[in-house]
């Protein structure tokens, strides 16, 4: 390889071991063949602005230069890069790697070739090595410096400021001034100088890594990332540029962007001499010509322009690299050139499988060092993305950028106001990665660490209910922010999630506030758990207590702020109001003083009252017995729940006034699931206790005091659970179907007699333009298909449906090559699905085969339902939906901008973010397992322990500061986390300590007690591993409603 016997490498002289490095070759795939002979020396410059010199075969093709490149730098995720360099005629090429280096290059003595980011991502997040990032902000770096990355002047400012934190670290004006009087990164850089510092100001505690991400995530937004401009003429003369992305191929003028051409509109791309020629789908809702033609300066700068159009098609569409066409036998015609390499797909993957060994390395120019694990570890899929990473939404709007930036600081851990760099130890993280919308895939879910606010902790909170908004993710995460009402939060951060032009969020991801005064010494919490009873009945009687508490604030929901909007708001029939509220208000009474006889118990179980016989106080089952005996008093009112339910969506229906007012408010903080969930609270707790009496009994001997008791009150909470069995199971259903109408568009008749929710996910359909991304929603009669649409509220667009009557199913993966395929044949129309793995596709085709058999068994087919749905073939606009659902970085964060929080954060949402999907009885079994409780909990790379109130309902985590706050901080959605124990090598020296991590995110939870650690595991485990539908159902008996 050159001269580096002589002089130190780029690995040696970033401190890592000598080795071959990583190939960029499949698993198995041999090398080019070379012929040993002759060496010859090319000079590559690195992007760090360093030249090495590499000796390769005087006949060895590019790809044997390309990988020794890589293999030097110990980078697994070469293929994003490529080698350029002058040709003959001064312009700037690509080197082919499947032709001989010197037949490209002819003087390689008078030759450096750049080595220099080829392939952009949509999201950087993809990008699962801190080295790849590292490369790619280098890349942003030299593209301000030459002129390449225009963007206003707050971008460019705010763009320096990160790379100044990640070179220096953090701010201090005398460093500062001399650093950026040193170090020019743009042309006229004097005039910003202020306005770097102010931003730089703002960077405290930021690690190189997180500048590294913090800036690829700003500049990812910018209308001419990645972009090189190709200059060209339209038909009529006028003078344009044409670039190509990861999406497209787009269209300037000047630096503005005027068109695109996403890759599901292109048919065909073709070159004649200087023409450069683009064959459209065809499509009706379009002005455009069949085909396209532009005019380039020549036929060497046309064919240059097509062969990146074709490698860009190739790396970000296809899974894999394509196979050579066979060589004619008389003569050619046209062009021979197809793309070799790994396609995006391809190197997630490889990433994916991990068992690369991590090597250390060095920033040349910056003075804080980051440091990849030395130790590979095979099992884990996954590089860590900064503790920020997260899936964030948009394009650039500066402006909102220096809001976004003055409102938030970076979030740090509560143990980093130090001011001390930590560099991230990127050990691998389970759970692989996927994007989402559309064609192409990327990570949801990012949360974020905490911020700390000393101006802040001891503001009062607002106690009035008020539109929150989500801070930002793919995620997505995933933590859903509540903003507080009153005062903004000083030291927020700009974040993957909060983007520098937004206040609102990634709708599965957000930062959670921190306050120091929530973070206790350990040694103190030990003191405190060895103060109060240490056996099970007592925990058990402390869950009753603490989901009471929540329960009770579910109720306040209906009886207080409900009730306080609707009296505000004269747009509900009194008839209505009466049976809401004359049904609520008593349950809310009585449950106040059961909440208030509970506490009570536990606080002379504790000891911390003046009792003089302690073990008359040592049980649960007597207050249980005497309250839910009262408690079949309220019957009368719980049996009106289905009346209630009926009535308010009748009211919704007939009313736009009542709809929207409903709407508004369950965009409310306080409202933080959806608002007839609430309704149904009630029911759902009476299987909470029967559990509860359950678990007491069986932990119980019979000689034990509390026994008898505790089993009479499981008799007769046993009894009411049976009499409202029926209209719990209707009202479920009901109130499923109704949520997913909001979610839904382009039909009429979802919520029909009989109708019965199955299952919904994500699923990729077969077309004609390839696999794309469609959300299923399957029923007991037919299978809808959707994409996520650019409405008000992020709707689902019904794009067409499947009526299950005298539909079959087959595997098809030989016949389409495509993994874990299925071919559905309905009486009209066949389309083909494919899951993400074996195991969701098991699912899908035990639910669509039993939802077959329902419907055969069914008088016969169903009537037209769905009035207003596209017809069964593809509906016209639909060539521009998925134009929407695959241009994700558009798409996203328009969308966003304009929903409302929860139809963001929403099931729907995050089954499509995470690639998963969820069953009905998912959802049961979910209602059965609702936690509250406190918890500590610790950020992956942060010492402290911070104390939250926890609860654990809707697949979701939500966390609060205290029991008392009237709405969350933030949530974390759970499907697709896996939850573990942490290993060794984590070096947390807790008992009862739980991990949730999901591709690069982890947290750490840990329980006061073995039974509350247990209970958490048990709850967790429900959400996130869906159970087979035979054992979920022998696990659903015991407790059916």
């Amino acid at each position: 390889m050159g001269e580096t016997e002589q002089r130190p490498t780029a690995g040696s002289r970033l401190g890592a071991q000598e080795n071959a490095g990583i190939s960029t070759l499949e698993h198995g795939q041999k090398p080019p063949m070379t012929t040993p002979g002759k060496l010859v020396s090319i000079k590559i410059q690195m992007l760090d602005d360093t030249q090495e010199t590499f000796d390769i075969p005087q006949r060895a093709p590019g790809k044997v230069l390309h990988d020794a490149v890589c293999n030097h730098l110990n980078l697994v995720e070469g293929d994003y890069f490529g080698l350029e360099f002058p040709d003959h005629k001064k312009m700037m090429v690509w080197l082919d790697l499947l032709k001989p280096v010197m037949k490209q290059i002819r003087r390689p003595k008078h030759v450096v070739v750049k080595f220099v980011v080829k392939f952009f991502p949509p999201d950087h997040a993809q990008l699962q090595e801190e080295l790849t990032r590292y490369l790619f902000a280098l890349q942003v770096k030299q593209d301000l410096a030459q002129g390449r990355l225009t963007c206003n002047d707050t971008s460019t400012a705010l763009l320096i400021s990160h790379i100044v934190q990640s070179e220096i670290g953090d701010f201090d004006e005398t460093i500062d001034r001399e650093h950026l009087a040193k170090n020019k990164y743009i042309p006229h850089q004097e005039a910003l100088e202020d306005k770097i510092m102010e931003f730089h100001r703002n960077h405290m505690g930021q690690t190189p890594a997180e500048s590294d991400f913090q800036l690829l995530e700003i500049a990812r937004r910018l209308e001419m990332y990645g972009i090189r401009l190709h200059p060209a003429k339209d038909r009529e003369g006028t003078k344009i540029n044409l670039a190509v992305a990861n999406t497209g191929i787009l269209v300037f003028q000047g630096h503005t962007k005027i068109n695109a051409f996403n890759w599901a509109k292109v048919r065909k791309l073709s070159f004649k001499r200087k023409r450069f020629l683009i064959k459209l789908r065809p499509d009706v809702n379009s002005s455009f010509q069949d085909t396209l033609e532009f005019l380039m300066a020549s036929r060497d700068f046309c064919k240059s322009f097509w062969k990146i159009c074709v490698e860009h098609h190739a790396f970000f569409r296809l899974f894999e690299e394509p196979k050579p066409k066979p060589k004619p036998v008389l003569f050619s015609r046209g062009s021979s050139f197809r793309f070799s390499g790994r396609t995006q797909k391809q190197v997630l993957d490889y990433v994916k499988e991990g068992g690369h060994k991590k090597v250390q390395f060095e920033r040349k120019h910056s003075k804080i060092h980051s440091i990849r694990s030395l130790t590979a570890q095979p099992s884990e899929q996954h590089t860590e993305v900064p503790k920020q990473s997260a899936r964030a939404y948009g394009d650039s709007n500066d402006a909102a950028a220096v809001q976004s930036c003055r409102q938030g600081k970076e979030l740090k851990s509560s143990t980093e106001d130090t001011g001390q760099h930590k560099s991230p130890s990127l050990k691998k993280s389970p759970k692989e990665g996927r994007k989402v919308d559309g064609a192409v895939v990327s990570t949801m879910e990012e949360e974020e660490e905490p911020a700390k606010d000393k101006m802040q902790q001891n503001r009062p909170q607002s106690q009035q209910p008020s539109t929150g908004s989500l801070t930002g993710s793919p995620h997505l995460s995933e933590l859903s922010i509540n903003s507080q009402g009153g005062p903004p939060v000083a030291n927020m951060t700009l974040s993957p999630n909060l983007s520098p032009d937004a206040k609102q969020s990634s709708p599965l991801v957000s930062p959670l506030l921190n306050d120091p005064s929530c973070i206790r010494a350990d040694d103190e919490e030990e003191v405190k758990r060895k103060r109060f009873p240490t056996e099970k009945a007592y925990f058990i009687a402390k869950e009753v207590a603490t989901t009471e508490r929540t329960y009770l604030k579910d109720l306040e929901v209906i009886t207080s702020w409900f009730q306080s909007a609707v009296s505000k708001e004269d747009c509900m029939p009194e008839t209505l109001k009466n049976l809401i509220f004359s049904n609520f208000e008593p349950l809310h009474k009585f449950h106040t003083g059961f909440l208030k006889e509970i506490e009570q118990r536990l606080a002379l179980w504790e000891g911390r009252s003046n009792a003089h016989i302690k073990g008359d106080y040592q049980r649960i089952g007597d207050v249980l017995l005497k309250n839910i005996q009262s408690m079949k008093q309220l019957t009368i009112h719980l049996r009106k729940h289905n009346e209630i339910l009926i009535e308010l969506e009748n009211g919704i229906k007939s009313s736009r006034k009542l709809e929207t007012f409903c709407r508004d408010f369950e965009l409310q903080k306080v409202c933080y699931l959806p608002l007839n969930t609430f309704l149904l609270r009630p029911l759902h707790r009476l299987m909470h206790y029967k559990q509860i009496m359950e678990r007491l009994c069986k932990h119980y001997p019979p000689s034990h005091t509390d026994f008898r008791d505790s089993r009479a009150a499981l008799a007769e909470i046993s009894e009411m659970v049976a009499q409202l069995h029926g209209n719990m199971i209707k009202m479920e259903n009901f109130q499923k179907l109704h949520e997913l109408k909001k979610d839904l568009i382009g039909m009429d008749n979802l919520v029909i007699p009989g109708r019965e929710f199955i299952r919904l996910g994500s699923l990729s359909k077969l077309s004609g333009k390839g696999l794309q991304q469609r959300m299923f929603f399957l029923f007991n009669d037919i299978l809808l298909y959707t994409s996520r649409g650019l409405t008000a509220s992020n709707q689902f667009k019904v794009h067409g449906h499947l009526p299950l009557y005298g539909m079959t199913m087959e595997e098809s993966e030989e016949e389409w090559g495509v993994p874990h395929c299925l071919t559905l044949r309905g009486q009209h129309q066949s389309i083909v699905i494919a899951a993400s793995t074996r195991a969701e596709m098991d699912k899908w085709t035990e639910d669509i085969q039993m939802a077959i058999d329902l419907a055969e068994k069914s008088s016969g087919p169903a009537p037209e339902l769905l009035a207003s749905s596209p017809p069964d073939n593809k509906s016209p606009d639909e060539t521009t939906v998925d134009q929407e659902s695959e241009d994700d970085l558009s798409a996203s964060r328009t969308s966003l901008e304009r929903q409302s929080p929860h139809r963001g954060n929403t099931t729907v949402h995050v089954c499509w973010h995470r690639n998963t999907s969820v069953s009905m009885i998912d959802f049961s079994i979910a209602v059965e397992n609702q936690l509250s409780g406190n918890l500590l909990r610790k950020f992956k790379n942060s010492n402290g322990w911070q104390k939250l109130w926890v609860v654990f309902t809707n697949f979701c985590m939500f966390f609060y500061k205290s029991h008392q706050d009237n709405h969350p901080l933030a949530s974390l959605p759970l499907l697709g986390y896996s939850l573990t124990l942490p290993t060794e090598s984590e070096n947390i020296h807790k008992d009862y300590v739980f991990k949730l991590h999901f591709k690069s995110h982890v947290y750490y939870f840990r329980a006061e007690s073995e039974y509350t650690f247990e209970r958490w595991m048990e709850v967790i485990r429900s959400a996130t591993s869906s159970a087979s539908r035979t054992r979920a159902l022998s696990h659903k008996e015991p407790h059916a409603y």
